[in-house]
């Protein structure tokens, strides 16, 4: 069987469920971090260490400050996604590559969606002059969020099976 544009580029049910899968745990862990911080976002009033910005923070951070509690919950929840493949005893770099681009996609969604369902927020403060942890911001939204959709599809799409050709 030859494969089509469609073969590649359409995800299939088992991508969709997993994309869904990500959304809802997104929305609940949204909802658990406004029950922690608040209306003040990026951990501005948790008793935890930080890293000011610098020239490493700014590269690969977004210009934020690393702080104690998202070094630690960053960890935990890439430890959590990984636990399928620990648990199942099989990885592979394709896997590795859904794992990743899942991970991306649950901060992109969660950070956003911690806005939207914040009382403190909502659409109409999600803006650089209310959001000022996101130093950086293209057109309507943060650059993070054009870095991480591109990076997102690109490693949905190395990580997509492969299609048999005969």
């Amino acid at each position: 069987m030859k494969s089509s544009l469609r073969d590649w580029f359409v995800p299939n049910r088992r991508t969709l469920i997993q994309i869904f899968w990500v959304l809802l745990l997104a929305f609940f862990f949204a909802n658990v971090e406004i029950q922690i911080e608040g209306s003040a976002g990026w951990a501005a009033n948790l008793p935890t260490w930080r890293i000011p910005n610098n020239w490493w923070l700014d590269t690969f951070f977004g210009g934020r400050e690393m702080t104690g509690y998202h070094a630690w919950i960053f960890s935990c929840v890439a430890l959590f996604f990984h636990w399928p493949v620990l648990f199942n005893g099989h990885w592979t770099w394709r896997i590795e590559a859904r794992l990743i681009g899942c991970t991306i996609l649950f901060w992109l969604v969660e950070d956003f969606l911690w806005f939207v369902l914040n009382p403190a927020y909502g659409l109409e403060k999600f803006d650089p002059v209310h959001v000022p942890w996101h130093i950086h911001w293209f057109a309507f939204v943060p650059v993070d969020y054009w870095t991480m959709s591109v990076s997102v599809l690109a490693l949905f799409f190395i990580s997509r099976s492969h299609i048999k050709e005969s």
